[in-house]
């Protein structure tokens, strides 16, 4: 393979022994053998501090709720907010088979860097190259066991983890979180064209921070701005599968582990256009 290969035969201008009759090579990693994985789906977003975990993990709990078997791979390496979530304190062990999932107490399975470190306040101190063959281990050598949905929670950004997941994952198709604030067209659309390279289904925006709940006298308040999901997804040809508000509620049950028991459904459409994927 020649040097400067990008491994992305479609943008590549080398002439490297991946071309076959001029078609891309299939780089995608085969799962682990005691794995049945039927959809798989990214949590992605231009940028940070959105809510991709908040929304990856509400999509599980709602899924597990709708009786699908569910799991999570939490590809933010350096940033993990899984376990954290669902209040995973066990550390994942392996056997001869592979690397074993924690499960919550739902049953959710969730393979992530701090269910492997000694503190979860490890800091995780690796290079691109590192973190993105972590990525995709947890999906090679991991026994996900029989699963309708994985659900991959994605650092921000289009840098190497998120190349890794697209090129060495079979992905059904991804949700993309943004927030009110007006540059959001711009990072909607970074995440919308890098599908577009990568070739992978784009299944709807999802607002995040969308607004928030005056309790005493029940105005919806816009914190970050009047919204324009609904502008940006009609521009992309794309549904709006939710918008969350700002839930104090919601927030504690995150940093208390047990966002389990949250009660609300600000997903329903995301939900059912997930579900129509097993249809298909």
């Amino acid at each position: 393979m020649s040097e400067g290969c990008t491994h992305n035969c479609e943008t590549c201008g080398e002439a490297c022994a991946s071309r076959q009759g001029g078609a891309p090579r299939d780089m995608r990693e085969a799962a682990n053998p005691n794995s049945k994985i039927k959809k798989v789906i990214g949590v992605v977003s231009g940028k940070g501090g959105v809510g991709k975990s908040l929304v990856s993990g509400m999509l599980a709990v709602e899924m597990r709720r709708r009786e699908h078997n569910v799991g999570i791979l939490d590809a933010d390496v350096t940033g993990p907010s899984i376990p954290k979530m669902f209040g995973l304190k066990t550390r994942a062990v392996g056997n001869e088979l592979g690397i074993l999932p924690v499960e919550t107490r739902t049953g959710i399975k969730v393979m992530s860097v701090n269910l492997l470190l000694e503190h979860e306040t490890d800091p995780v101190v690796w290079r691109g190259p590192v973190i993105a063959g972590t990525v995709t281990q947890f999906w090679t050598d991991v026994v996900w066991g029989d699963v309708d949905f994985l659900f991959v929670d994605m650092p921000p950004g289009t840098g190497d983890v998120a190349l890794t997941v697209f090129q060495s994952l079979p992905v059904d198709g991804i949700v993309i979180v943004a927030s009110p604030q007006d540059l959001v067209s711009m990072i909607v659309e970074k995440a919308v064209n890098m599908a577009g390279l990568m070739n992978v289904p784009i299944l709807g925006l999802v607002e995040n921070m969308s607004y928030f709940t005056c309790p005493d006298c029940g105005k919806k308040i816009s914190v970050f701005g009047e919204s324009h999901i609904e502008e940006i997804a009609a521009a992309h040809n794309l549904p709006v599968l939710g918008k969350l508000p700002i839930d104090p509620g919601l927030a504690k049950q995150c940093d208390m582990g047990v966002i389990e028991a949250f009660e609300g459904n600000y997903l329903a459409a995301g939900i059912d256009a997930l579900e129509a994927l097993l249809e298909k």
